[in-house]
């Protein structure tokens, strides 16, 4: 059962071309009935990044796996994100994702932790370039679902540069400082 359950999904396939990470995420047989017997196609689903904060997804049919996943990685590069980054390697806050029945949170984490996120919401994180996050899905298992909730969850994701933009005020006063000059997340961890 464990084969078969590996070859609809398709494994993991990494590639990298012109500085873009792209991941199978999913491939999908699916048999269409006709008169003279059965016509097979494929759906593939894949995940580009630059693992420096741009990730994008992509879905593609065709007859053939190979073609199937070629159109999905065009689809996926036109339909790329920007996620802001602190210090290049984690989320600035926590937040939560939606599509449909498909739920994810996802929470900012000190170093050292890695990624700590399973399928499909594990590859979105490490083609985007987040080194330390916490994320769980806690909805549907269904790989779309839980990529669109993710991208959703990471469209929300604001740094505080552009919050303070947006009120007008400078970022000091957003992130909070200290009397001894510290700031909010650095206090907590001089306390600790």
């Amino acid at each position: 059962m464990a084969g078969r359950n590996d070859n609809r999904r398709g494994g993991r396939r990494e590639e990298e071309n012109d500085g873009f990470t792209d991941r199978l995420v999913h491939i999908n047989r699916v048999a269409k009935t006709v008169k003279g017997g059965r016509n097979m196609s494929f759906a593939a689903l894949v995940i580009v990044g630059d693992e420096k904060g741009q990730v994008g997804f992509g879905k593609g049919k065709a007859r053939e796996v190979p073609e199937a996943i070629r159109k999905a990685t065009e689809e996926a590069k036109k339909t790329m994100i920007r996620v802001p980054l602190r210090e290049g390697r984690t989320l600035h806050h926590d937040v939560r994702g939606r599509h449909g029945a498909g739920k994810i949170m996802m929470r900012a984490a000190p170093p050292g932790t890695g990624v700590i996120a399973g399928g499909p919401m594990r590859a979105v994180l490490e083609c985007l370039g987040i080194q330390d996050v916490v994320a769980k899905s806690i909805g549907t298992s269904n790989p779309y679902n839980m990529v669109r909730a993710t991208f959703d969850g990471l469209k929300r994701m604001e740094s505080p540069r552009t919050v303070a933009a947006k009120r007008g005020k400078k970022v000091a006063d957003i992130v909070g400082r200290r009397e001894d000059g510290a700031s909010a997340p650095e206090a907590i961890e001089l306390e600790a």
